[in-house]
């Protein structure tokens, strides 16, 4: 069984899902996140990945709030992500209540810094964003597409240390699509020392199940649960905890 991690994405303290990375294309779920998280953590999910879209888009953290108060009412074990920059950034994301850190845009504009982290806080606690739009990485809350190819971007950074990867394949991110499953397939075998986590595309607990046999070991879904696609009753039967 993989772990199941469910993403609450915020924009102006909302949660919120976006197509295909796109801003333009936002659906707000809820004003209240923190009470999203209490949901997950009723049903027995022990983990959350928490992304700050604003900061993304901005370049600093903006939703720090939203991250103090999931952490301060529940034991959910939280990676946050978007807008972290500076050391100070990565220091206050962790003093508010984050087990874990992705680090994706500045993994490909500072990697000098990353690796500076990867030594002062441990790979168990930084968490590599190989965000990807056909084959090639994507930064700036995914609003700008470089030329490094996938593959190799993470072939370089399991080099310099890093134990976990979260790949999401944006051309089907938040479309209820299905995930790439041939890409994860490709990753998992590629690097089965990692620690994969496979997102976007998820539309249902059958995608949850074929994400298994890739190898991965982890799986994101988000807009599948705010539309009903993947229900409660199916996520604590998944975990046994009906």
């Amino acid at each position: 069984m993989i772990e199941l991690i469910p993403a609450i994405d915020i924009i102006d303290g909302k949660c919120v899902r976006l197509t295909q990375g796109r801003f333009d294309r936002r659906k707000v779920y809820s004003g209240r996140p923190e009470e999203i998280a209490l949901r997950f953590e009723g049903m027995g999910l022990r983990r959350l990945h928490l992304v700050d879209l604003d900061g993304a888009r901005a370049g600093h953290v903006v939703n720090l709030h939203v991250l103090e108060d999931i952490a301060g009412r529940t034991s959910l074990r939280i990676d946050f992500g978007g807008g972290i920059k500076s050391d100070e950034d990565i220091r206050r994301v962790f003093d508010s209540g984050a087990e874990m850190v992705t680090a994706g845009s500045i993994s490909v504009r500072e990697p000098e810094r990353v690796k500076e982290w990867l030594k002062t806080y441990g790979q168990d606690r930084l968490i590599l964003g190989a965000d990807a739009r056909n084959g090639k990485i994507a930064v700036q809350g995914w609003q700008e597409e470089t030329s490094l190819d996938l593959l190799e971007f993470v072939r370089s950074w399991a080099g310099a240390g890093i134990g976990k990867v979260i790949c999401t394949e944006i051309a089907v991110d938040g479309t209820l699509q299905g995930p790439a499953l041939a890409l994860y397939r490709e990753l998992a075998g590629s690097f089965p020392g990692l620690e994969i986590i496979a997102s976007g595309g998820v539309a249902g607990i059958q995608d949850v199940r074929d994400l298994e046999a890739t190898g991965v070991r982890g799986v994101i879904f988000g807009r599948a649960y705010y539309e009903g696609k993947i229900t409660d009753n199916e996520i604590k039967t998944y975990l046994g905890t009906d």
